[in-house]
């Protein structure tokens, strides 16, 4: 046990990104048993359980974590090294993707980026989880490979690339009593609001806005997610600003209505967001092409949803 084997780092490393020895079998394209064998002999050698059962998945130990930015690098250098390992065939190619992004990108961007992956790229797998204050560090790690959203606090170690650009409008219900085709400020601010508190959405804007123009919103359901706004806002009386883009797609699943804020509400930039360790990765790099191909152009986007 006195020499590390490389295909144990690969599987100390997957685990660490995934915390599930299954899934990371799956990204390498092993059998689970033969991922678990590796587990054990890293953990004799490292005399350290490594990773422990938990209810969110197989957790790090204190060592693991203090090994695991020294042996992914190491791991990532020896690939490159390698020259070969760094083609990315997306036909042949079998490898997991994980993008953080918000509820909105889910509706509006994720059904037209798994459409083109199973034409282009049919053995990848896409999974999608939600930007929080954990991303930078799941980023920074490799347990995630790319954030898409409004995240001005991912600058420093990271590259961005704008992918278009975003602006709000105003949702009621087409059944709504009182909003019809405009909405006065005296209107808005006597309507009840619904807000949705996530991060990733530039949603800070409008309450700078709205601050900056002395209108008040009052303020009657928060939720997390625009994921149930829709159907909220179309069963009752309430009003809430949402990107433009998805209030595009919602128009056509519930009887609601687009109406413009009171006041202009500026755009903001959805961007494409990753770690400078992983900028000259082949896959990533790929992944990102294929966002700027899908994203870039808003005005198409918009079509697509009215």
């Amino acid at each position: 046990m006195a020499k590390l084997d490389l295909d144990w780092l690969g599987v100390f490393v997957e685990v660490y990104k995934t915390q599930s020895v299954s899934r990371a079998a799956q990204r390498l394209g092993l059998e689970q048993a033969s991922a678990s064998i590796a587990l054990g002999k890293l953990r004799r050698h490292f005399d350290d359980p490594l990773f422990t059962r938990t209810s969110a998945g197989m957790a790090p130990t204190p060592r693991a974590q203090a090994i695991y930015p020294d042996l992914a690098e190491a791991l990532l250098r020896i690939e490159r090294a390698r020259g070969g390992r760094e083609a990315f065939s997306p036909h042949e190619a079998q490898r997991v993707f994980r993008i953080c992004m918000t509820d909105i990108s889910e509706i509006v961007l994720l059904p037209r980026l798994i459409n083109h992956l199973q034409n282009t790229a049919p053995g990848l797998v896409v999974e999608a989880e939600k930007i929080s204050p954990e991303s930078r560090r799941r980023l920074e790690s490799g347990e995630v490979d790319l954030a898409v959203g409004f995240t001005p606090d991912l600058e420093a170690g990271f590259y961005q690339q704008a992918l278009f650009a975003q602006d709000f409008v105003c949702l009621a219900s087409k059944d709504h009593p009182r909003v019809r085709a405009g909405l006065s400020q005296r209107a808005f601010s006597a309507e009840g609001h619904i807000v949705v508190s996530t991060s990733g959405t530039g949603h800070s804007i409008v309450d700078k806005v709205l601050a900056k123009h002395k209108i008040a919103r009052r303020v009657v359901l928060r939720v997390p997610s625009f994921l149930g706004v829709a159907r909220i806002v179309a069963q009752t009386e309430f009003l809430v600003i949402v990107p433009r883009l998805l209030g595009n797609a919602l128009i056509s699943q519930e009887r609601v209505q687009l109406l413009e804020p009171p006041v202009p509400l500026p755009p903001y930039k959805v961007k494409q967001h990753w770690h400078e360790r992983f900028n000259a990765d082949a896959g990533n790099v790929w992944l990102r092409r294929a966002m700027v191909e899908l994203f870039s152009n808003f005005d198409a986007l918009r079509a697509d949803h009215r």
